[in-house]
């Protein structure tokens, strides 16, 4: 006989995103050649210096459990990019370094979601932020966000949707799926309303380092009230290293140590000490021409993906994601990325995963792919689509 599982398991759904990549494995396994353009990563990875820092702390046998909030060296190196980047003085003791922006949300929510409380997020959003506050058995309220808003919240959606069970907001700029980011004087609205009712504001900012329309800007010149999440994934190209990190007002700090030594002991060492080559002169300009070539990719395939039908209400100003309207081509997204894949070879993610409202009008496309494979996968979209009319 089995043992009863815990009732929060039924408010964690399946992630379809990953379904789909099983699918196509298959396919591949089959012989058949497919085109992946749904899951988040980018082709790129970790940039020469970094691969040569993490060789040296092998060598050199910095192996060894470090703080749970991780070392200095690498403490300081994100407060002076935050300086450097953003004109922005963080002190290095708000900053943890976690087992990648996953660990970090984790335990943001360990810290301020209790049993029960509401927590604000925008339809659509990335899953696992919602699943994040399931996990404390919080409820994430999810609130329909259309192109008028960007696919984000405004200050007079978190207004109205505020109830006694509210205890914060938690925002993605830019955001997965969409690639939109909420502006500068919108989200100051926003943490203004928050502070006001005594509520928190969590920002998720790992696609901040791939803004491409306007100067970047952190959720965190708001406030040290602000709870700011980031990670090495995506500007860094270190998805696989699980480093990101958390930047918390000073009180906060003891409270989180407390959970990151209990849940984590740390973050990878080996990670952590490659981590600070990421912020070298050499590497980051390395990071800067690979964000062109995202910013090339995307204003390619956004008129392509116009020109196959698709409705693209939302010019995407950041991350390396496509929301696409697709209700011109099919009243199912699922149904269309599932014959997407099997008859043209092309991966593409149904907005199921990302929320309710308008799930089955919105496909999610990656270009966090080679040029030369955006292009391969327009002419088998258009062949696709030519036999479908």
């Amino acid at each position: 006989m089995n043992p009863v599982l815990a009732s929060r398991l039924a408010n964690i759904a399946p992630f379809h995103v990953m379904e789909l990549a099983k699918m196509a494995a298959e396919l591949e396994r089959q012989g058949r050649s497919i085109i992946h353009m749904g899951i988040g990563e980018p082709d790129f990875t970790a940039a020469p210096p970094v691969i040569e820092a993490a060789a040296r702390a092998m060598q050199d046998g910095r192996l060894q459990y470090t703080s749970a909030l991780g070392i200095p060296a690498l403490r300081e190196a994100i407060a002076a990019h935050y300086q450097r980047v953003y004109g922005l003085t963080v002190a290095p003791s708000r900053i943890i370094v976690t087992a990648g922006a996953s660990a970090a949300l984790l335990l943001a929510c360990a810290a301020l979601v209790d049993k029960g409380a509401e927590v604000l997020m925008p339809d659509p959003s990335y899953p696992c932020n919602r699943h994040f506050v399931a996990a404390f058995d919080g409820n994430a309220r999810l609130i329909a966000s259309g192109p008028e808003q960007r696919f984000q919240l405004s200050d007079a959606m978190v207004r109205e949707h505020w109830t006694a069970q509210t205890r914060g907001v938690l925002l993605a700029s830019p955001s997965n799926p969409t690639g939109t980011s909420i502006a500068h004087a919108e989200l100051a609205k926003i943490v203004a309303t928050v502070r006001e009712k005594g509520g928190f504001t969590i920002v998720d900012e790992i696609y901040q380092g791939l803004t491409y329309d306007e100067e970047p800007f952190s959720a965190l010149s708001l406030g040290e009230d602000v709870v700011v999440i980031n990670s090495f994934s995506k500007y860094f190209n270190m998805t696989g290293w699980r480093l990101g990190w958390l930047v918390v007002p000073e009180f906060l700090v003891p409270q989180v140590e407390k959970l990151a030594q209990n849940l984590f002991i740390c973050a990878s060492s080996v990670a952590q000490h490659a981590g600070v080559a990421c912020f070298s002169p050499e590497a980051i300009a390395i990071y800067e021409q690979r964000k062109a070539e995202f910013k090339r990719r995307r204003d390619y395939i956004v008129p392509a993906l116009r020109q196959l039908g698709f409705k693209v209400p939302v010019m995407p100003d950041g991350a390396f994601y496509v929301y696409a309207d697709c209700s011109a081509l099919s009243d199912d997204a699922d149904q269309l990325t599932i014959a997407m894949l099997n008859e043209a070879g092309v991966v593409l993610v149904p907005g199921l995963d990302f929320g309710p409202h308008a799930a089955r009008q919105y496909i999610r496309l990656s270009y966090a792919t080679s040029l030369e494979n955006l292009h391969e996968a327009v002419a088998r979209l258009e062949r696709f689509f030519a036999v479908r009319r």
